[in-house]
């Protein structure tokens, strides 16, 4: 799973989720120019050279809106299974440019809170 902007402060969002992602089994891959390693993983500058060491089956995104099309843009090249847009994160155009190339997409959703929730509802079922 890739986290695109995923930070080294313990105080941002993305490193908390990325972090939870983690702690409940999934490979984090940090993206992020700025960054050389996030929770003992080291840090790409772009999705293209992450996928260049690693399959990338989830994208999760942690950027501001405006940067989400190019960053479509990009993973569609890479073809993973699912792009998910962090809370306050929305581009409809970027989601229907990804869905035509068979990619799902789930937008303005926190992706912890969600995998939280339905391992909870998963719980109550057994």
């Amino acid at each position: 799973m890739a986290v695109v902007g995923l930070s080294p402060n313990p105080g941002r969002p993305s490193h908390s989720v990325a972090r939870y992602l983690q702690r409940a089994g999934y490979r984090v891959i940090p993206v992020n120019p700025f960054a050389t390693d996030v929770l003992g993983e080291r840090a790409y500058p772009t999705l293209t050279a992450a996928a260049r060491d690693h399959t990338i089956d989830v994208v999760d995104v942690f950027r501001r809106s405006v940067h989400v099309l190019e960053l479509v843009h990009e993973a569609i090249r890479l073809a993973p299974r699912l792009i998910w847009l962090q809370e306050g994160i929305r581009d409809d155009a970027a989601a229907a440019l990804a869905r035509a190339a068979g990619i799902s997409v789930v937008m303005d959703r926190c992706l912890a809170v969600e995998h939280g929730r339905l391992v909870s509802l998963q719980s109550e079922a057994e």
